[in-house]
């Protein structure tokens, strides 16, 4: 088993060319391979397509026979399913997919799911007007995780590190309640949580979010390399259903967030912002940004500030996790 991915790397390099796999976009089978595919999951509204492809049996109309959910608190949780092959495939933050790697997880980037905006961030009482104000007081959030690399980036841009404050470790889910209860007087997290938390404490607000660097807090498909290479039918298919399942929250916004929030244990009326701070992105916007923006910059930026975290092992080769011929594979 591996702990949440610890960072003492260099930056990701450049992109020069993508990972190669046993098998090219032409000739990824339409048909897909036999068996249960198993897919893991946080409680995070931005992996809602999942869910709704689940609820609306769209995985068996790509020919999926089984697909199987697995719903995880923390992300040191999912890695190390992932590490011990109880995972097929996993939804994860882009940092984490950087940090799998650099541990020597065996796994490649096949699709950009969605980028948090304001649906990610840090949150505070009235007492705090600034991150400057962070200086001296404890902040709680998940260490390894998105809240990392966000409250990370934030320190630095105003002048500050993980020293000048008083870190209190805690999963992302808890973290609010322990802003409310007054054990801190800030706490990072993501919805529906950020929600939540403002409901019950009016006088918090969201005193810096995501959108600040659009992308750096983004969410990507990452798959087992011998799944890759022995159920490569399976993986288009997955995604196909996303793509389906995508065009269904388009086409039905209201019933696509029920289904979301009931998977992310919160109520559409307790998400009513959250929803408005991420974007979905289709396999179609797939086929520029994956080997475009994503790679050219978006990996670059949070490999820079998942460096300045902490957050990664070693040094990446970009070239070596970005697969691009599902989303091309994909009509």
């Amino acid at each position: 088993m591996i702990s949440a991915p610890i960072i003492k790397g260099a930056l990701i390099a450049a992109f020069t060319a993508f990972a190669v796999l046993p098998v090219r976009a032409a000739e990824i089978p339409a048909k897909p391979e036999a068996g249960t595919l198993v897919v893991g999951v946080q409680p995070w509204l931005g992996y809602g397509p999942l869910h709704i492809a689940a609820e609306k049996g769209l995985y068996k109309k790509a020919g999926l026979s089984k697909v199987k959910i697995e719903n995880f608190v923390e992300q040191k949780d999912i890695n190390a399913a992932v590490a011990s092959g109880a995972l097929d495939v996993a939804a994860v933050p882009t940092n984490a997919a950087l940090s799998m790697k650099a541990a020597g997880l065996p796994i490649k980037i096949v699709a950009l799911l969605d980028v948090s905006t304001t649906a990610d961030a840090i949150l505070s009482g009235p007492d705090i007007t600034s991150i400057k104000d962070l200086k001296g007081k404890k902040v709680a959030y998940e260490q390894g995780a998105t809240s990392d690399v966000l409250l990370q980036y934030a320190l630095l841009a105003n002048g500050l590190s993980i020293k000048d404050i008083e870190p209190v470790p805690m999963p992302a889910a808890n973290a609010g309640g322990a802003l409310i209860a007054g054990q801190v007087p800030v706490a990072v997290t993501y919805e529906p949580y950020l929600s939540t938390a403002m409901q019950q404490d009016s006088k918090l607000k969201l005193l810096y979010t995501a959108g600040v660097n659009p992308g750096l807090i983004s969410d990507v498909l990452v798959v087992r390399e011998d799944v890759l290479k022995k159920r490569p039918g399976q993986i288009l298919a997955l995604i196909k259903a996303w793509d389906a399942a995508l065009k269904d929250y388009n086409a039905d916004v209201a019933g696509g967030r029920a289904i979301i929030a009931k998977a992310v244990g919160a109520s559409v009326d307790e998400l009513k912002t959250a929803f408005d701070g991420v974007v979905f992105y289709s396999m179609v916007q797939n086929k520029d940004l994956l080997p475009g923006s994503f790679s050219g910059k978006t990996l670059g930026d949070v490999a820079d500030a998942s460096q300045k975290a902490g957050l990664l092992e070693k040094p990446v080769a970009a070239g070596d996790v970005v697969v691009v011929d599902f989303v091309k594979a994909v009509p």
